[in-house]
């Protein structure tokens, strides 16, 4: 079982450190305010993304880049639940299910990458029963270029490494999930 004490870092904490910006959700709050995903967030549940905005970005921002990260996924290098890259500057907010299905909202160009369930969307939260809550990294990346170059296959280390070296700005929200305990 994961406790705070033995939980690993977030995955920004080793990266060029650059300067932050809002991320909001009207879907879940920060775990800073107790912030809690909903069973529309579990991969078991809705494996619906959540709505996302955001805002005070740096003013060459040229396209975004969103992503949600597992930490605490006992897997000894986490586990990537999602990555779209090559969202226009004007973007500034994604509704609910973006993330999925017909990807409503979803702007034009943006490109969905493989997550670690080996889709090309959102996957939901989907902690072992009994491993404790874990932590959900949304994070908005404020790029300098209008398309990362990357497919739709391109590994989630390699995708990881290219918004660390390129962000200008990061805006963060971390939210908690814990499998029930009479879920098998």
């Amino acid at each position: 079982m994961t406790t705070p004490a033995t939980r690993p870092p977030l995955p920004f904490d080793f990266m060029r450190p650059v300067p932050s910006f809002t991320l909001l959700s009207a879907d879940v709050a920060d775990v800073a305010d107790g912030g809690r995903l909903g069973p529309e967030q579990a991969y078991g549940g809705g494996n619906r993304s959540p709505q996302l905005s955001w805002s005070g970005f740096p003013p060459e921002t040229k396209s975004f880049a969103v992503t949600c990260f597992d930490p605490d996924a006992p897997t000894g290098c986490g586990w990537w639940h999602w990555q779209l890259t090559d969202l226009p500057a004007g973007t500034t907010e994604l509704p609910a299910g973006a993330g999925g299905g017909d990807f409503p909202g979803l702007p034009a160009g943006a490109v969905h990458g493989r997550n670690d369930y080996g889709s090309n969307d959102f996957g939901g939260a989907a902690p072992p029963p009994g491993h404790g809550p874990h932590r959900y990294v949304f994070a908005v990346h404020a790029l300098p270029v209008e398309s990362l170059g990357l497919s739709a296959d391109t590994p989630a280390a390699v995708v990881s490494g290219t918004l660390g070296f390129l962000a200008l700005a990061r805006a963060v929200l971390v939210a908690e999930y814990e499998a029930p305990a009479d879920q098998d």
